[in-house]
């Protein structure tokens, strides 16, 4: 078992930055792919992006790539997600994702959310016009 915890969301103009945090803890000596998921109001969950185990493969959604990046430090436990250019319809939940692997599966990428097994309780991002 796996314990995510989000941070650093928060309020921001359009055109603005945020970094967000995940931190993990429990059964971290298990290896885990990771991703982060946002749900805005009204709509479903929807994948913003991937990375392997060992961070070689990262992937993002179209809607945000070129202006988010994913990435991790496994000696620190912690997943982020730098957000740049930032617009309104990027306002939603955010949600950090972990899914256990074995090592073979070490450079490999999850987008769906059915495939991860644990989340966090989400954080905020709202970006206002």
């Amino acid at each position: 078992q796996v314990q995510l915890v989000e941070s650093g969301g928060g309020l921001v103009q359009a055109g603005g930055s945020l970094r967000l945090s995940c931190a993990a803890s429990g059964r971290t000596s298990s290896s885990y792919a990771m991703g982060w998921f946002r749900q805005a109001p009204g709509k479903e969950r929807e994948f913003v992006a991937a990375i392997s185990w060992n961070g070689a493969n990262t992937y993002h959604a179209d809607s945000v790539k070129g202006r988010f990046t994913i990435s991790r430090d496994n000696a620190k436990n912690t997943l982020y997600l730098q957000m740049s250019s930032l617009k309104p319809e990027d306002t939603a939940v955010y949600y950090c994702a972990a899914h256990r692997i074995s090592m073979l599966q070490r450079t490999s990428l999850y987008y769906s959310d059915y495939d991860y097994d644990y989340w966090g309780q989400g954080t905020q991002v709202t970006v206002s016009s």
